[in-house]
């Protein structure tokens, strides 16, 4: 077994101006994606899905990793990180979720980052064209909110019934305006601790 990918994408999306005001810098998004034939369809309800997970996974989480970096012109630059996927109609939404959450998928993408907190996800069903959308998060600091993003983007043809698109995302910074502050102020503010947010 081995992963059919029928077609990949990268995504670019840059913004100039926002909320009417010009970007300090330009706020650049990525996004690469591939759609690949699902590795269970036409099989039935499958018990085990680890063989194809083991087969498929690493393929698609080297291949992203590369493009994303590719896109971005250096792991440096990229400072937020995510991932999705889309499972066409004739797939459980159980496969969207086996390929990307496995370490054989991500951690591709950590390593290469260095990063240290985990890749936000979305993971839908749906047919060809459905919109993708790709939550981003600071890659070191969860609690960072300027880094709250989402790169979102849609493929004509994509998925197929019969297939899977799988995608990264990342953020070459944050937004441009941000004036929310982050976490840790909030907290500090209601006088909660960190690893006790709600104070439960």
């Amino acid at each position: 077994m081995s992963a059919q990918i029928r077609k990949t994408l990268t995504y670019v999306e840059k913004t100039l101006i926002e909320g009417g005001r010009a970007a300090p810098k330009p706020v650049t998004l990525i996004a690469a994606a591939a759609v690949v034939k699902n590795p269970w369809a036409g099989q039935g309800f499958v018990e085990d899905l680890k063989p194809a997970i083991h087969a498929v996974a690493p393929v698609l989480g080297e291949l992203l990793t590369k493009m994303v970096i590719e896109a971005a012109g250096s792991v440096e630059a990229i400072e937020a990180y995510g991932k999705a996927a889309v499972v066409g109609m004739d797939g459980e939404l159980e496969h969207a979720n086996a390929l990307i959450h496995t370490l054989r998928f991500g951690n591709h993408y950590r390593q290469a980052l260095k990063a240290k907190t985990y890749l936000a996800f979305t993971n839908v069903r749906g047919p060809a064209n459905t919109p993708v959308m790709i939550p981003l998060m600071d890659k070191d600091d969860e609690g960072r909110r300027s880094h709250y993003q989402t790169v979102h983007f849609s493929i004509p043809d994509a998925p197929a019934a019969d297939e899977i698109l799988v995608a990264l995302g990342a953020a070459l910074g944050g937004r441009p305006h941000h004036r929310i502050g982050d976490r840790y102020q909030d907290l500090k503010d209601l006088g909660h601790d960190v690893a006790n947010p709600a104070a439960v």
